[in-house]
């Protein structure tokens, strides 16, 4: 079902969205203490119990999406253009998580119908886009972040932004409402059905729902990873150290090679065994050269540790490359990821999950959201492991292969979607669809299915998929 709703101009957009603050000031004070009574009353056990407090309360949308990644504006999208009042949510200043704040800059298995298209033709428009290779390029962070925003508008999503995800709450096995933070300190928000697109699954863990976490042989989860812009004089004096630079799709491994011998010229071994170079545009370089072993992306505290680490290698690596001199020289580090990468977090389970035997037999199902292509990709675990194999690819071929709708409904909380890299599947078939062509991808069903859901009044499994597919906008 198309939406027959006029699109809003940015400036309407903007206007509109922040429409839904306009009862800001009848919210309680921030300021002032709940109670009066003394701290060691409320302490246990190493425990502080919160005292209970109202707080303000909406049921404005149909649909709720939960983080703002590649696979959150994807089913913003696909929800809005299907006619469901939508509201979007992001932690982040801006739209599209590891797109944007996390400076990925490449992308993944991206050839496929509907949103991905539109994607590439809008960065084509603003020529944000290098190594035109339709299923992995390069892409401007800035322009994608514009782009983002102006197709929100455009489908009229409410989105807030600087907004977390902190607490949900079900009557009996229904999710019903989320409680965000803010500046506008917390708010609940209720709705008939929700997508969980945070990435590491902070919705559906909230919500009660069983998950799975990194390596069952040994709990640890794939490497983090902080990328970071540089700019350099003369970019085509560095052409032979930038993977597929000049849209030359099979120059990576040399590439990689090739950087390596100068990092090593400069001095520096890098914690990822691969350090790779992107070119943006211009004299623009994304940098990708560090990995965080053993971090848990559930910690803020081993969070704030990694990407500290992180940072401080990528500088250093940078201003040693500058050192060199000749083609070098000048290079400068001219922005940091906000929020540095995670591969591997928690996955919700499902109805279905996706397994290593699926990508192995390259499995086909009646419920298909999306075909992946992209081979296992399992970063070494720890420097050591890197040294030896710092990408392992499972120890098999993975043939394309389908995920279906089944892997995207929480099976244990109703009303509850997934998408992105927290739908079901074991440890190895993560490490193949969690690339963003398939959080797009996931993230477009989940809103089609969602919408569909809350105008039939229906649960998320009692859609059938060949329904919500109608609604989209393939192209």
């Amino acid at each position: 079902m198309k939406s027959d709703r006029t699109p809003l101009s940015r400036r309407s957009f903007f206007t509109a969205a922040l429409a839904g603050t306009a009862g800001a000031a009848a919210l309680p004070p921030l300021s002032g203490c709940l109670s009066a009574a003394p701290d060691s009353a409320r302490l246990s056990g190493g425990l502080f119990s919160e005292p209970a407090r109202g707080i303000p309360h909406r049921a404005d949308a149909d649909v709720i999406v939960c983080g703002a990644g590649p696979a959150g504006v994807s089913a913003a999208l696909a929800a809005a253009r299907a006619g469901a009042r939508t509201r979007l949510f992001d932690r982040h200043g801006c739209l599209g998580g590891v797109w944007t704040a996390g400076l990925l800059t490449y992308i993944f298995d991206f050839d496929k119908p509907g949103l991905t298209r539109e994607l590439v033709r809008r960065l084509d428009t603003r020529d944000a886009r290098r190594n035109r290779n339709p299923s992995r390029f390069c892409y401007d962070p800035e322009a994608m972040k514009l782009i983002l925003e102006e197709m929100c508008a455009e489908a009229q999503v409410t989105l807030q932004l600087h907004t977390r995800v902190a607490a949900a709450y079900c009557t009996g096995k229904r999710l019903t409402t989320v409680v965000t933070e803010s500046k506008s300190g917390r708010e609940a928000w209720s709705a008939p059905v929700f997508i969980d697109a945070t990435g590491d699954g902070d919705l559906g863990a909230q919500a009660g729902c069983g998950w799975d976490f990194g390596n069952p042989e040994d709990g640890t989860c794939q490497p983090l990873t902080l990328n970071a812009l540089a700019v350099v004089r003369d970019i085509t004096q560095l052409s032979e150290y930038i993977s597929f630079y000049g849209n030359n799709d099979n120059r990576h491994i040399q590439a990689v090679e090739a950087f390596k011998r100068e990092l090593a010229r400069a001095g520096v071994e890098t914690s990822y065994g691969h350090p790779t170079l992107f070119h943006i545009r211009d004299n623009l370089l994304d940098v990708m050269i560090n990995h965080e072993y053993g971090v848990r992306p559930d910690s803020a505290a081993q969070l704030t540790e990694a990407t500290v680490r992180a940072r401080a290698e990528v500088h250093r690596a940078v201003a040693a490359l500058s050192a060199l001199g000749g083609p070098w020289a000048g290079m400068q580090v001219v922005a940091s990821a906000e929020h540095i990468g995670i591969r591997d977090g928690r996955r919700i389970r499902g109805r279905y999950t996706v397994t290593r035997d699926d990508l192995a037999s390259g499995a086909r199902h009646p419920d298909a959201v999306c075909r992946a292509t992209f081979n296992v990709d399992i970063h070494a675990a720890s420097k050591k492991k890197n040294d030896a194999e710092t990408i392992s690819h499972g120890g098999f071929k993975t043939k394309p292969y389908d995920i279906p709708l089944r892997a995207l409904i929480a099976q244990d909380v109703d009303g509850l979607l997934m998408a992105g890299r927290c739908i079901s599947g074991d440890f190895t078939a993560h490490a193949s669809y969690r690339v963003t062509g398939n959080s797009v991808a996931t993230g477009e069903a989940a809103g089609a299915v969602a919408a569909l859901a809350a105008k039939r009044h229906a649960l998320p499994h009692e859609i059938p998929w060949a329904d919500a597919a109608q609604t989209l906008h393939v192209s």
